[in-house]
């Protein structure tokens, strides 16, 4: 079975952790999104993928290869200008013969649910019941098949959600070629599908569990779900005397945890990090590969990517860091309005109560800053020492 994974886009919900990177390479438990993806169909016994890419692809072709390290088949075709999700997967028509299957590259599915997707005859679209729908294309249904079809919209007609995946064969490239540009400007893919919904021939499957991640701190919702399902304790580094482990937490190759120093699982630690002394490493945290965490510092329920020191007196909560940043001594991010309501971040609702930043790639914090909740700090940029920071910093700013 051949499944052909769209991993195009850049991913502009997700700036400024997609500066250097495409959405589907964030990282979810120390792992890339796509990664999850190839992990779980490889699960539901598939071994042939086609990943279509475009914005920053070397990063993928770097990573994956040909598909070795997953003991997969990979092969790529190049979407060159991003014209939609239709052109994406017109793209790989010349690679395909029977059915295949079709996932959009930023999100996490369980093996469970594509095996439910492969048993079936195409066409077919996965749903989901959400309970933010109207963030969401929308599905009315009678019985298995689909009978609407929606984009986004304040007042949804349901709340079952189009999931982005589906089982298809050869007959969906003549219905992709007559597709025309949307309101949005773009070549929909769930265009080419409105004449299946009006012979009722595209049939719906649920999915019993789904996380799409478009906005940074969907990040945090799946690294917690990532972590409390798979945890496991693991120690390939060193500890020292006098620390203390509570729950599962796996350490790395290399990795030191140093005197003092208190972690709760579930955490995941990368290679070659310097942990503590006296860290306090809280819940569903993932540090990547070669980070500091140091002295007096406190990281909870937070992402914080690779070649980032976080290493004196700090406390980040609830936020996503992202690769080569450093927070001077003394630097603290909020992550909790005085009056505990909802936080907003880049004018968007979060969902979250708790909530800290978004900090992009390269950033550096002089001593003693403090960022508001629900800021959003884009990459490369500076910021000056005992600086206060809010809303949205654009990349490579400077804040003397």
């Amino acid at each position: 079975m051949l499944c052909i994974v769209l991993a195009a886009g850049e991913g502009k919900r997700m700036r400024p952790l997609t500066a250097r990177r495409p959405k589907v390479m964030l990282p979810v438990g120390n792992l890339p999104i796509l990664e999850h993806l190839v992990i779980s169909a490889k699960e539901a016994g598939i071994n042939r993928f086609i990943f279509v890419v475009g914005y920053e692809e070397n990063t993928i072709r770097d990573y994956f290869g040909n598909g070795e390290k997953c003991d997969v088949s990979i092969k790529y075709v190049t979407q060159r200008r991003q014209k939609g999700t239709a052109d994406a997967l017109l793209s790989a028509a010349g690679c395909t013969n029977g059915k295949f299957i079709v996932i959009n590259g930023d999100m996490i599915i369980r093996p469970e649910d594509l095996k439910d997707i492969l048993s079936s005859s195409p066409p077919v679209m996965a749903v989901y019941e959400s309970e933010r729908p109207e963030e969401f294309g929308t599905v009315t249904i009678s019985g298995d098949h689909i009978t609407g079809l929606w984009e986004k919209c304040q007042d949804p007609q349901s709340n079952l959600v189009n999931a982005g995946a589906y089982l298809f064969d050869t007959d969906i490239f003549n219905r992709l070629k007559k597709v025309n540009l949307s309101e949005r400007g773009e070549l929909e893919l769930t265009d080419a599908l409105m004449d299946y919904i009006s012979k009722g021939s595209l049939s719906a499957i649920n999915l019993s569990s789904w996380q799409d991640i478009g906005r940074p701190w969907n990040i945090l919702d799946a690294n917690e779900k990532y972590l409390d399902s798979v945890a496991k304790s693991r120690v390939d580094g060193i500890i020292e005397e006098g620390v203390t482990i509570q729950g599962e937490v796996s350490i790395g190759t290399g990795s030191t945890v140093k005197s003092g120093t208190y972690i709760e699982g579930p955490c995941i630690i990368g290679d070659h990090c310097k942990i503590g002394p006296h860290a306090y490493i809280r819940g569903s945290t993932s540090i990547g590969d070669n980070c500091h965490i140091g002295h007096a510092t406190e990281v909870k329920n937070s992402v914080i990517m690779d070649h980032t020191n976080v290493p004196h007196f700090n406390y980040v909560g609830d936020s996503v860091i992202g690769s080569g940043c450093n927070l001077g001594a003394g630097t603290k991010i909020a992550n909790l309005r005085h009056d505990k309501a909802e936080i907003r971040s880049g004018g968007v609702a979060t969902g979250r109560r708790k909530f800290g930043a978004i900090v992009g790639d390269g950033v550096k914090f002089g001593i003693n800053c403090s960022v508001n909740v629900g800021t959003v700090v884009g990459s490369g940029s500076h910021i000056g020492p005992h600086s206060f920071v809010e809303g949205m910093i654009e990349n490579r700013t400077i804040i003397r």
